[in-house]
């Protein structure tokens, strides 16, 4: 196998499964937060910025 024929093959492989792994992730990472259970997590990291307020810091 040439240099050639590797390269175009791995360009190949990025193209098309290079794309859709991209693709996969940026869903998985986009719907993260809508997932059932999250809403106490959601709404704790919401409001963690006032916690400090009534202990005087």
């Amino acid at each position: 196998m040439s240099w050639h024929s590797t390269y175009e093959f791995l360009r190949h492989m990025a193209d098309s499964w290079g794309l859709l792994a991209m693709t996969l992730v940026f869903l998985t990472l986009a719907l993260w937060p809508f997932r059932p259970g999250a809403r106490e997590h959601n709404n704790r990291a919401a409001t963690m910025i006032f916690e400090d307020r009534e202990n005087g810091q």
